[in-house]
């Protein structure tokens, strides 16, 4: 492979500075798949080669990704690709953990796929997603149950043409975190996401689901999740019991 130099890169500007031109293209390939989640990417030494800069650039773009947890250093062993699959990180979007017990103490949820459609997108969900109304997305709910206590209802907006051919069989039948999926499947990595937190009462249809009243204030959670670059690839809005759950965000 030709190594492509920081100076024919002519999305970057020629102002950054190099280790964030180096970083943004590790980012163009990991975009791009040359290295799959999970796999080490080549050592500093050889991206340094590579890119023709020299290694300790190589290291500080790298320290970037690591800290946005787009890779993950293992001493002795290299640097890979970081995944959804890994158990610290399944949690990285969750913040709903038990009044008692450590965040994983209760196991994996019970996961009810309560339906996945296809359908046109609306003004806000296309909006949110960088779409045109009336682009193609694909709907999912779903319910997520701690101990037989049915805790989260989620619904999912996600653009139709990188998941073309996700369906509820196929969500049923995969057994690890949905983003895994995403990832294994598709090719898509949830890398960064933002959220909205409100309170608010469930209408009919989402208080049969979470088997609670009308009347039980709920935490709203609206959740903008993006691959590589900033690309928007979800929205999601869930509401959360919190009778024997609370929300949890850790700072600094």
């Amino acid at each position: 492979m030709n190594a492509p130099t920081v100076l024919e890169d002519s999305a970057t500007p020629s102002f950054s500075p190099l280790y964030q031109q180096i970083k943004t293209l590790i980012l163009q390939s990991l975009q791009a798949g040359e290295w799959k989640p999970g796999e080490p990417i080549p050592s500093e030494m050889d991206l340094a080669v590579r890119f023709r800069v020299s290694q300790g650039t190589v290291r500080k773009a790298i320290d970037e990704l690591a800290a946005e947890n787009l890779v993950v250093r293992r001493q002795g062993k290299g640097t890979f690709v970081a995944t959804h699959a890994e158990q610290h990180v399944q949690y990285r979007f969750l913040k709903l953990v038990p009044d008692v017990g450590s965040p994983g103490a209760e196991g994996p949820a019970e996961r009810t796929i309560v339906d996945c459609r296809r359908q046109r997108a609306s003004a806000d969900v296309a909006r949110a997603l960088g779409l045109r109304t009336g682009d193609a997305v694909l709907q999912v709910r779903r319910v997520l149950a701690y101990g037989g206590v049915p805790t989260i209802l989620e619904d999912l907006w996600l653009p139709g043409a990188p998941f073309k051919g996700l369906t509820a069989e196929r969500l049923r039948a995969w057994p690890g975190p949905m983003y895994a999926m995403f990832e294994t499947e598709f090719g898509v990595r949830m890398v960064r996401a933002e959220e909205k937190i409100r309170a608010v009462l469930p209408d009919a249809e989402q208080a049969a689901l979470l088997d609670v009243t009308r009347q039980t204030p709920l935490l709203s959670v609206e959740r903008l999740a993006h691959t590589y670059h900033d690309t928007p690839m979800e929205l999601r809005r869930g509401l959360y019991r919190t009778d024997t759950h609370h929300y949890r965000n850790e700072l600094g």
